[in-house]
């Protein structure tokens, strides 16, 4: 379970959008929905991220921040020693919302329609 501490404790600072970004970037990416989150490739590659809060909100138990994630996909070929396809990143973008609990600082993520 992913949890993010040091973005909860500076909830409604100036520096949420700030520590929120530097966790983020700070988790495997591995953890994240990355392959739900493709558009134009076909394997996201589990590289480092870059990310962007877009907004944050909360209700009563929950932080509520919709984030723009940046990373790379690859469109694989058929494996073939003779396939002509190249292997090379490509830019991917897609918007998570990551659901921070306010107790625990338990994350849950989920790959959100821009």
């Amino acid at each position: 379970m992913i949890r993010l501490d040091r973005a909860l404790q500076v909830w409604g600072t100036a520096r949420f959008n700030d520590v929120l970004k530097s966790e983020i970037e700070a988790i495997d990416p591995g953890l994240l929905p990355l392959q739900q989150g493709l558009t134009a490739t076909s394997y996201a590659r589990q590289k480092s991220v870059s990310a962007m809060v877009i907004s944050a909100t909360e209700e009563a138990a929950v932080v509520h921040a919709k984030v723009g994630v940046f990373f790379s996909g690859i469109i694989a070929g058929s494996c073939c020693a003779d396939d002509p396809t190249p292997v090379e990143d490509q830019n991917e973008y897609c918007v998570m919302r990551f659901d921070i609990d306010k107790q625990s600082a338990e994350t849950s993520i989920v790959v959100v329609d821009q």
